[in-house]
């Protein structure tokens, strides 16, 4: 699971080309089904038009940026009427006020968290008074522009904060992030390094013109995030 904090202001990498084609602007919510169906890309270079990549487009979201496949999985906002409905309801969930359906106000949305891989919301991190709260998404009833409605008994399935059942938490982190890696690992298979990748200790570890294979690519990881994307810039 990702905090939304933590998906804004990620690098788009294009894993064909290697490019940086921007960052994530802003997290596009999809009220009805409680899911994050788009992420808007900021980019100097596109004035006259907003563009995102649908969350079914995303190879994986890490820690230092979001990857895609290739620049075609951009899609023009102005060109997909239902996004750009989307992006007009400006659903933001965080700074929004929660109240029951019977009128009680809850508290505020401090955060929220996604499932990095469908886009799903899971929780949301509240402010209950003096407290953070965690609550399941599955206690909200309607995402609203200005108020979050959630169930009567919303507060009774609260969690005090995100390291409650941490074991499970983390098991399912290792689990999306080994998935993730055999992703990006099968989509650099097969193409041309153009420079030498240096491990952290600064030797060589992929050689400029290695055809890539899986044993490359793990060592590459193997190597940390900061090698690994290097690789994944300079393949063709």
């Amino acid at each position: 699971m990702k905090k939304s904090s933590e998906v804004k202001n990620l690098p788009i990498i294009s894993l064909n080309s290697g490019d940086q084609l921007g960052v994530v602007k802003t997290l596009v919510v999809n009220p009805e089904k409680g899911y994050v169906d788009f992420l808007t890309i900021e980019n100097e270079e596109w004035q006259t038009s907003v563009k995102a990549i649908p969350f079914k487009k995303i190879i994986g979201i890490g820690e230092f940026a979001v990857t895609i496949e290739n620049e075609h999985s951009v899609i023009d906002l102005n060109e997909i009427p239902i996004a750009n409905n989307l992006v007009n309801k400006n659903i933001r969930i965080s700074d929004t006020r929660v109240m029951t359906r019977k009128g009680q106000l809850v508290g505020s949305v401090l955060e929220y968290g996604l499932n990095e891989d469908t886009g799903e919301i899971m929780g949301l991190e509240l402010k209950v008074g003096s407290e953070q709260v965690i609550m399941p998404s599955s206690s909200v009833m309607t995402y609203g522009k200005d108020l979050l409605i959630v169930q009567e008994d919303a507060l009774e399935s609260t969690r005090k904060n995100w390291m409650e059942n941490a074991n499970e938490v983390l098991e399912q982190e290792v689990d999306s992030l080994s998935s993730l890696k055999e992703k990006q690992a099968e989509l650099l298979v097969g193409k041309e390094v153009t420079k030498d990748i240096k491990g952290i200790n600064g030797e060589v570890v992929v050689e400029s013109g290695t055809i890539l294979t899986l044993e490359d690519v793990k060592q590459a990881q193997a190597e940390g995030t900061s090698v690994f994307v290097e690789l994944g810039m300079n393949v063709r």
